[in-house]
């Protein structure tokens, strides 16, 4: 199984910045896209961003011009960089993947807690 460890996640004012780091361990090799999704109290799950291996970025109207996302595939990790926050931002984010021989399971990391205070 592929294991999905997330960091970075607290709590910051409107206006501020956090990073986000997400890398994958355990049965880890040929790791695929890799990507962000965030869902607040009372409402669904949402993509934030995706990365491909290649580098292919996709990213939510909500987020763009904001959020900016990167891997570093021999480290098997993504980062969200997250800029000029709001507090409609604030959700528990979760890390997904898929690996290219298994395009069809997904793994999730268990969440972490961004906050944005107004």
């Amino acid at each position: 199984q592929v294991q999905l460890v997330e960091a970075g996640g607290g709590l910051v004012q409107a206006g501020g910045s956090l990073r986000l780091s997400c890398a994958a361990s355990g049965n880890s090799g040929g790791i695929g896209v890799m990507g962000w999704y965030r869902q607040a109290p009372g409402k669904q799950r949402e993509l934030v961003a995706t990365i491909s291996r290649g580098g292919v970025t996709n990213y939510a109207d909500s987020v763009k011009g904001r959020f900016t996302i990167s891997r570093d595939n021999p480290k098997n990790t993504v980062y969200l960089q997250m800029n000029s926050l709001k507090p409609e931002d604030t959700a528990v984010y979760y890390c997904n993947t898929r690996r290219l021989w298994e395009p069809n399971t997904d793994y999730w990391g268990q969440g972490t807690q961004v906050t944005v205070s107004s």
